[in-house]
């Protein structure tokens, strides 16, 4: 919470003017007061109202300011006469009176255009560009006449010292972990334009194939939409750009042109998500990568973790493909030691370490004991099985006539109970302590109804209390299960085991599927990297430099276990660190990724607006998915995907929810 001088925001009314400010009411709300760890912020102002954190901000410039963003972003959409004019007769008339030429009647033209375009704008910049310049005409109307009477400009008018920082953003773009333009690629499909759509995804995430088809989307949880209706099925309309692309056998849609050289180097040690991340984006800016990766394949967990029937490995060659098209030298079969990352330090600029969480957690149950036969690791078996799908190594995994168990609750453990659908066994068993809302939450609707579907059992409420053998070989599990007992003081419910409802549960395999832990052997023991209570790399998670300086650490080995997105996301923005401290040694975020942060906390989204203007009921599109009998018993890719009426009339729903942001620092 912030205290402010005044504030209209969401709605709130706070007016401290002439109040000591010692006495100063705080912001329900999570505004940016302090810009960063050197700068305090003097105003905010938004879609959504204006913040005001000191006395002394000139409202006129403030106004003036923001009203010049909506030309220099130009995200109107040009459909609608308020918003592709209107927006230049703000700025325009705001000038003016700032400058000391204006009259009454601009100021009574600007209330007339404002709540024009609020009322007719088609798209939502249109619509709230004029709500905080409306604010400061009523609650400041003196400051803005007596400029006008006695024609002069307004105090800072011509002052260089503050900086009016803006940001455009999106309800879903502010959700999404990489930041992605979302209504930017929406907007690419509606048009037919393909390549657009990808170039707008790959400006913050390369693995445009990969995202548009493993993501959680998390941006469909706080898509404006939903508020109407139902949410824009985002992630499906974002593999469309990257199948354009490669169906048709273009080359490679990069956002930008590919910097010259900076005769700089860096060393990415993993190859997944966050190591490509890193790779394109270093590549981009002209610094050369190596990237080291153990296994024989490139792709990291998703290439050995994720099924084919989820992510065909073909596309996600392709990712891998854009990111090898920079330059970056990929060197597989390469396990990185202490002495090899020594060494790194002498002859790199900087090191990024991406290297996942490849070790499976125990179950931590009696008698769990990893030599017991048919006690399997999830990671070891997807290992296996993904190896040899995909790739032809190894030997293939056959479960034909066997039961097994899965303890787990998230996408790891959903990968394996699906790949032991398709592996033959004959009874496959989830086992939860939490129920099936969690579950969902944890990983998506579809992939949960899919399991279920293809015959997975889930056991909710339900943990392991000891494993039993006979010589070592798994004969069954002792299964306790619990029950949700709600608190007499009012909190959360408690789980609680139910006495006497444990029983007997006969298995061929065990596979724990938890969580995953990181190998972080490769640090020198004398560097002392300071490490997370989950024993992972600790970095401040916003610029993701280690405690030792030019190390890097980004995804499940600096986090733990996370979804592709945000790995994507951590990576993207630590490239982006390192391209400027190859260059000057320093560690420094961009005002774009500043307010990043800023808006992430204050919260893009407001679930409780009442969306108007806009037809509901316009039912989402489905993806044609194949039956369970299709898909079961092989590895074809379960989700097709939209044909092209579908993606153009599901981009159609989309409401285009651009917002400005800007801050006077």
């Amino acid at each position: 919470m912030s205290k402010v001088y005044f504030s209209t925001w969401r709605g709130e009314m706070i007016n401290n003017i002439n109040v000591p400010q010692d006495e100063w009411k705080e912001s329900a709300y999570n505004l940016p007061a302090q810009y960063d760890s050197a700068r305090d912020a003097k105003a905010f102002i938004g879609w959504d109202g204006v913040a005001l954190f000191k006395g002394d901000i000139d409202v006129v410039r403030l106004a003036t300011e923001y009203a010049a963003q909506y030309q220099i972003y130009s995200e109107a959409c040009g459909r609608c006469a308020p918003g592709r004019w209107g927006g230049r007769i703000l700025y325009d008339l705001m000038d003016k009176i700032a400058r000391g030429e204006g009259s009454v009647a601009d100021m009574d033209h600007l209330k007339e255009v404002s709540r024009t375009m609020q009322t007719t704008s088609k798209c939502e910049i249109g619509k709230t560009v004029p709500t905080p310049l409306l604010d400061l005409m009523e609650h400041f109307e003196a400051d803005f006449m007596d400029l006008i009477d006695n024609q002069k400009a307004s105090p800072h008018y011509h002052l260089k010292e503050i900086s009016y920082i803006a940001k455009i953003t999106a309800p879903c773009t502010d959700a999404c972990p990489a930041h992605v333009d979302i209504p930017g690629y929406i907007e690419g499909v509606r048009d037919l334009r393909f390549d657009d759509s990808l170039i707008a995804t790959r400006q913050t995430m390369p693995l445009a194939h990969t995202c548009g088809r493993v993501c959680p989307h998390p941006c469909e949880d706080e898509c404006r939409r939903t508020n109407l209706d139902e949410p824009i099925s985002i992630m499906a309309l974002k593999r469309l750009g990257a199948d354009y692309e490669t169906d048709h056998g273009f080359g490679f849609f990069h956002p930008i042109e590919k910097k010259a050289s900076t005769g700089k180097k860096v060393a990415v040690i993993g190859s997944g998500p966050a190591g490509l991340t890193t790779a394109y984006y270093l590549a981009l800016e002209g610094v050369h990568c190596d990237v080291y990766e153990e296994l024989p394949v490139l792709g990291g967990e998703v290439a050995v973790g994720v099924p084919e029937y989820r992510m065909p490995i073909d596309k996600y060659n392709k990712d891998i493909e854009a990111v090898a098209d920079l330059g970056v030298n990929f060197i597989t079969n390469t396990k990185v030691t202490a002495d090899m990352m020594r060494q790194f330090e002498k002859e790199y600029d900087a090191i990024m370490v991406a290297t996942g969480t490849r070790i499976s957690k125990a179950v931590r149950c009696q008698n769990e004991r990893p030599e017991i036969e048919g006690y399997w690791g999830a990671i070891e078996m997807l290992d296996q099985i993904n190896l040899w799908d995909k790739y032809g190594i190894g030997e293939p995994v056959d479960l034909t006539g066997k039961t097994v168990a899965c303890v787990g609750g998230g996408f790891t453990s959903m990968d394996v109970v699906r790949c032991s659908i398709r592996a033959g066994a004959k009874r496959v068993i989830m086992l939860y302590r939490r129920d099936e809302k969690t579950i969902i939450r944890n990983t998506t609707y579809e992939e949960y109804h899919e399991a279920v579907e293809e015959g997975v059992e889930f056991i909710f409420h339900s943990a392991v209390d000891r494993i039993v053998d006979e010589n070592d070989v798994l004969k069954s599990l002792i299964v306790d299960m619990y029950e949700l007992v709600p608190d007499p003081e009012g909190g959360r419910p408690n789980l609680e085991k139910i006495e006497g409802a444990s029983y007997e549960l006969e298995v061929d395999y065990l596979i724990p599927a938890v969580s995953q832990s990181a190998d972080l052997d490769l640090l020198p023991e004398e560097w002392a990297l300071e490490q997370t209570s989950w024993a992972t790399i600790k970095t401040n998670g916003k610029d993701y430099m280690t405690s030792r300086k030019g190390i890097f650490a980004s995804g499940d080995c600096e986090y733990g276990p996370m979804t592709i997105v945000n790995a994507v996301g951590q990576a993207k923005r630590a490239a982006s660190v390192m391209a400027r401290y190859v260059q000057t040694g320093e560690v420094t975020l961009l005002d774009d990724e500043i307010m990043e942060d800023h808006l992430r906390k204050m919260k893009v989204y407001d679930k409780n607006e009442k969306v108007t203007g806009w037809l509901p009921g316009l039912p989402r599109e489905q993806s044609e998915v194949l039956s369970a009998d299709e898909r079961k018993t092989n590895n074809r890719e379960v989700n097709l995907g939209f044909t092209q009426e579908q993606a153009i009339a599901e981009a159609d729903r989309c409401m285009r929810c651009y917002y400005i942001a800007m801050a006077a620092v």
